[in-house]
């Protein structure tokens, strides 16, 4: 059976990924409609490369360029949020939702459509809204399959077993750039130093995220909404070599572990693989003779206070996840145009949490996330300039 692909966030790493394994795959696979935020050159290589019929930009203002850049090649386009609506509407057996931050939710949920496979990079999707998401795909009929390494490893290794089966999951987190540094080299490090990623190329938002820890704090408030699961049954242990994904500890006392090599690649083929396993080339299996020892280690709070922060967001739930999102979002961006240090990141979105009320109601429908993302950022943005924020 040849499925049809919608490829959101087609220009990024995982879009790339994504791109691999249905070129791998032609039988089985093709690209329908391709999605990215506002770069119309890469998009139109990337339309044109996967044969695709349709072509979209998040940014209006790109529209020309992109039209220009896909002139006589007979690839439709349009540029602006109701063009990528539109996109997402058109008929795909699978959306692959992988834009980055919460500009990615409102497309998500308009993804969720009846018989529908939606292969999920998009964490803030249900960092956000969460119930609401779940909700919608429950009551359509839509199936979610994580794309995340480690949800897609928790999803494979739990099978057919039930919630009620697990005592706890693991989700490990590699320790990013400075697993190793001390308080006082992680308070001076500067953005380029926090983009490298010991084991994966990344964009610029999910790197500082992983530096920070902050991203393994998101991937378990993901994990509690995607498994329905409570706060207390999940925890991260740093595993540098990131050939384990995820643990599933079951109630026998018996854990089972999902192990790949780190690529993404590997999680793009199980989702899109969907019901039927995908061939992979030689170079993406795991040869454990061949590794390195494998360790394990707790994370520390102290140094990368930003996953403490994520880990209360999740305990206090209610709007408190996706106040913590936005905030973040503001922060990293702040980071990487030298407004504020890498302490400053987790300062900023401790005070943008510590200000909001602590009974808000977690959002029931897209519009109300949205409006909760747009106060979050007001707030951040209010509390920029003021110390400890400021770099001095």
């Amino acid at each position: 059976m040849l499925r049809t692909v919608t490829l959101l966030g087609a220009t990024g790493s995982i879009g790339k990924s994504t791109r691999d394994v249905v070129a791998e795959n032609p039988q089985r696979l093709r690209i329908g409609v391709v999605v990215a935020g506002r770069d119309a050159q890469a998009l139109a290589r990337v339309a044109i490369e996967t044969g695709a019929s349709f072509a979209a930009l998040a940014d209006a203002g790109a529209g020309p360029a992109l039209a220009q850049a896909l002139a006589g090649t007979g690839i439709a386009c349009g540029a602006g949020r109701q063009a990528v609506l539109d996109a997402v509407a058109m008929e795909s057996d699978i959306v692959v939702s992988a834009i980055s931050g919460a500009a990615g939710l409102e497309a998500t949920f308009a993804a969720l459509t009846p018989g529908r496979v939606v292969a999920l990079a998009n964490k803030e999707s249900l960092v956000c809204a969460g119930a609401a998401v779940m909700a919608r795909a429950k009551a359509v009929g839509a199936r979610i399959l994580p794309l995340d390494s480690e949800h897609n490893a928790l999803f494979q290794v739990l099978g057919t077993e039930p919630i009620s089966a697990i005592r706890s999951m693991t989700l490990t987190a590699s320790g990013g750039p400075f697993r190793t540094w001390s308080a006082a080299e992680i308070a001076v490090a500067r953005p380029e130093q926090a983009l490298a990623h010991p084991n994966y190329a990344m964009g610029a938002k999910i790197s500082i995220d992983s530096a920070s820890m902050m991203n393994k704090g998101l991937e378990l408030i993901e994990a509690c909404f995607l498994f329905g699961l409570e706060p207390g049954q999940l925890e991260v242990l740093v595993h540098p070599q990131q050939l384990v994904h995820g643990l599933v500890t079951f109630r026998d006392g018996s854990v089972s572990a999902g192990m790949a090599l780190p690529d993404m690649r590997v999680a793009a083929a199980h989702c899109l693989g969907v019901d039927g396993r995908l061939d992979a080339p030689a170079a993406r299996f795991l040869d454990l003779a061949l590794t390195a020892p494998l360790t394990f280690e707790r994370p520390d709070l102290l140094r990368f206070p930003a996953l403490g922060l994520a880990i209360a967001a999740l305990g206090a739930g209610g709007a408190m996840p996706a106040i913590l999102n936005a905030a973040n979002e503001v922060a990293v961006a702040a980071y990487l145009e030298g407004a504020i240090a890498f302490p400053g990141i987790a300062a900023l979105v401790e005070a943008v949490c510590a200000s909001a009320a602590p009974d808000a109601a977690a959002p029931s429908d897209v519009a109300a996330a949205l409006a909760i993302d747009h106060e979050a950022r007001n707030r951040a943005r209010a509390l920029l300039s003021r110390a400890p924020f400021a770099v001095t």
